[in-house]
């Protein structure tokens, strides 16, 4: 029996011609075994992504035939993305992950001496948590929580849940453009110094706030939603902010939550959270926009916020780890 040879390079020309059978594999297991939202590209599409440099492709080839890839991006953020990693089948899978991880830390090295590596590692992928961890990545746990639309049990929950009394000079309205500075403000101040900012560093800094805020209202990720978008105002100034907006077909997101520290502990994260969902539901009944669900993700270990979202009437659906891995030259 002939020895196994696996070369790994990023993708090429010769080499996207005989990819297709890999990358299919994964879009046929795209959401099943991979979580995704959404259908990933279309091969071609893919390819054209690659060709743009959208994305880099890292293929593994064994005995020249592509049996493995990773897929990471550069420059949508200030992070390096690793999106995925896919093998075709388990049989050697753990070697053929350590070899794309190895040439995407060779690929990425001069990039890597200031950015952190940031890598959600969805559905099967939370098996190579032990291996990368001996490359010097850390871990954070997410939970992915979800409100769906025509549970009977939820939308009661959601109908008769008491919230509290809002102190005089306090209102909740929809988003205005003209609230984007203090959403900058809010949000980078509310979340500097959590664990979001060990693998999205630009909450540490205004200037990477703004380019989050900037992304969520610009519908970079996803249709930005501003009715749904909740604000606390406290004197004609806004102090808190849930932010909504559909990351594909009827799905609803609430990607931050966040309360000024001087206006914390009165409950407005859940009247935040409250109007949101109910105006969601709302256009849902009356047509005016149907949404299949509303999810939301925060760690596993911020018991506060998890007992939260139950007492809206979401539910966890699945956990993963989030992975990252510090710049070289760490500030």
């Amino acid at each position: 029996m002939s020895e196994t040879v696996y070369e790994v390079e990023l993708l090429n020309g010769s080499l996207s011609k005989i990819f297709a059978g890999v990358y299919n594999d994964f879009k046929a297991k795209a959401i099943s075994d991979y979580k995704f939202e959404l259908e990933p590209l279309d091969y071609e599409d893919f390819i054209a992504a690659v060709e743009k440099n959208y994305m880099k492709c890292i293929v593994l080839k064994e005995n020249d035939i592509p049996t493995a890839f990773l897929v990471y991006t550069t420059s949508i953020s200030e992070s390096i993305e690793l999106n995925l990693i896919h093998c075709l089948g388990t049989e050697d899978e753990i070697p053929k992950v350590k070899l794309l991880i190895e040439k995407f830390l060779e690929c990425t090295a001069i990039e890597r001496q200031t950015k952190v590596v940031s890598y959600p590692m969805l559905g099967h992928q939370s098996v190579f948590t032990g291996d990368i961890a001996r490359y010097g990545f850390k871990f954070v746990g997410l939970a992915v929580l979800r409100f769906m639309m025509g549970n009977a049990s939820s939308e009661r929950i959601l109908e008769n849940m008491k919230l509290s009394e809002k102190p005089e000079d306090y209102k909740i309205v929809g988003y205005d453009d003209a609230f984007r500075d203090d959403a900058i403000r809010v949000i980078h101040e509310s979340f500097r110094d959590t664990q979001d900012a060990l693998y999205d560093t630009r909450f540490k800094s205004m200037e990477g706030t703004e380019d989050i805020i900037n992304k969520i209202v610009e519908n970079i990720y996803g249709e930005f939603l501003p009715e749904v978008t909740s604000v606390l105002v406290y004197k004609d100034m806004p102090v808190g902010f849930a932010f909504a907006n559909v990351t594909g077909g009827t799905i609803a997101n609430i990607p931050l939550v966040a309360v000024e520290k001087e206006h914390r502990g009165h409950g407005f994260s859940e009247h935040l959270l409250n109007r949101s969902i109910k105006t969601i539901v709302d256009w849902t009944k009356l047509s005016k926009r149907v949404f299949s669900e509303v999810n939301v993700t925060t760690e596993t270990n911020n018991y506060k916020a998890l007992k939260m979202y139950r007492r809206i009437g979401f539910r966890e659906d699945f956990c993963y780890p989030q992975a990252y891995l510090m710049p070289k030259n760490k500030k």
